[in-house]
């Protein structure tokens, strides 16, 4: 059977997860381990380029035939000007605070994007949340509650509790019993987000200028677009947050995902994941391992992982100087060790960087990453 989270909007209704309704304790993510070898190692390479050019004077010359760079013969066909960038975030109860604190650090990492790998760079970004639809839950909870409305058991009895306390958490998102209907692609989990809603999200059409499901560096207002989009709120109703499925069927795992974000993944860029939960991946409920998500992020990119830098902002109450206290969905504060998905990051080498999910300014973790992303793009050889 699987889990029934207790979101934070629902514990002051109804003390509702008691004996058979008992819901299951969401997880928490990975840290901001800036001792991992990971992040040691993008912070040795930000000291200098690999021929001892100090890094300040390495910005903007990673194009192709842009001159020589850490071994890269401006005659070769070696070299990138293209990035695109995807971002899995977490929309359950917990993670307003974490949303916010993405969208606050994201202008001075694309900022640091563009000096290192050059002006004429061309980038796309797109973001994903972490289930299907966010009110997937709720037309069923409508109709069990109608049940118990007619019955006049809302708030009574222990099987209309749920049901009945969902419902009002649906509607309190804007979702309308008997009426609301998914926008297209809202439905398909790993399709890049155009319009966030349910509680807590920007409830906006963000209109892309692109038309499409993701941003390009020709968006008038990047920020603004991006605050829009990763402002995926905290109302999920899905039994357990899906961030390894949605970020693989937004690579082209799924086909209905791979046409709803057509255009996004090119064959001549190099791609930067960024994920950020305060949960682990739950083996009872994943469908794949550390080892099989790594091996499909390869796969779309033809089996090139040299290609990929994977950043993880997860949960570090496993690691000796974590930061991150035990998960609360009462207060949603903390988060939950994550030991799956820091085996997947630290499976990427110094393309993996670990980051705490309860750090108060994510700045310092991406700022660790652009060196990363600059050698990737250094290196990387499109296919054909």
């Amino acid at each position: 059977m699987p889990r029934r989270r207790c979101s934070v909007a629902l514990v002051p209704a109804l003390l509702l997860c008691a004996g058979s309704l008992a819901c299951g304790d969401a997880g928490p993510s990975d840290a901001f381990a800036s001792g991992t070898a990971a992040t040691d190692a993008a912070a040795d390479d930000g000291a200098a380029a690999d021929d001892g050019t100090p890094a300040d004077e390495t910005a903007g010359v990673l194009d192709v035939g842009q001159g020589t760079m850490g071994g890269v013969d401006p005659d070769s066909a070696s070299g990138c000007d293209k990035v695109d960038f995807l971002f899995v975030v977490d929309n359950s109860g917990s993670m307003a605070d974490e949303q916010q604190a993405l969208i606050d650090s994201f202008p001075q990492f694309i900022t640091a994007i563009d000096e290192r790998i050059g002006a004429s760079h061309d980038f796309q970004v797109m973001v994903v949340d972490v289930d299907a639809w966010v009110f997937g839950e709720c037309p069923e909870a409508c109709n069990e509650a109608a049940v118990c409305d007619a019955n006049a058991s809302c708030g009574v009895t222990e099987e209309c509790g749920f049901p009945c306390a969902l419902r009002d958490l649906c509607e309190e998102g804007a979702f309308a019993c008997n009426q609301t209907q998914p926008e297209a692609c809202e439905d398909v989990l790993g399709a890049g987000v155009v319009h966030p809603r349910g509680r807590g999200a920007s409830a906006t059409d963000c209109d892309f200028a692109t038309g499409a499901r993701y941003m390009d560096a020709g968006e008038p207002d990047l920020a603004g677009a991006f605050a829009c989009a990763a402002k995926v709120g905290t109302g999920s109703s899905a039994d357990t947050e899906q961030p390894m499925d949605a970020m693989i069927r937004a690579l082209g795992q799924d086909p209905a995902a791979a046409a709803c974000n057509a255009g996004f993944l090119r064959d001549d860029a190099i791609l930067v994941v960024t994920f950020i939960t305060d949960e682990d991946d739950d083996p009872t409920d994943s469908t794949g391992s550390p080892q099989g998500w790594f091996q499909a992020i390869a796969d779309a990119k033809h089996g090139d992982d040299h290609a990929v830098v994977v950043l993880g902002l997860f949960g570090d109450n496993d690691e000796p100087d974590g930061i991150c206290t035990p998960l609360s969905h009462d207060f949603a504060t903390g988060a939950e060790a994550a030991p799956r998905l820091r085996e997947f990051v630290e499976m990427w080498g110094p393309r993996g960087h670990v980051g705490s999910v309860c750090a108060e300014d994510y700045a310092p973790f991406f700022a660790s990453a652009v060196d990363s992303i600059g050698q990737a793009c250094e290196d990387f050889i499109p296919p054909g």
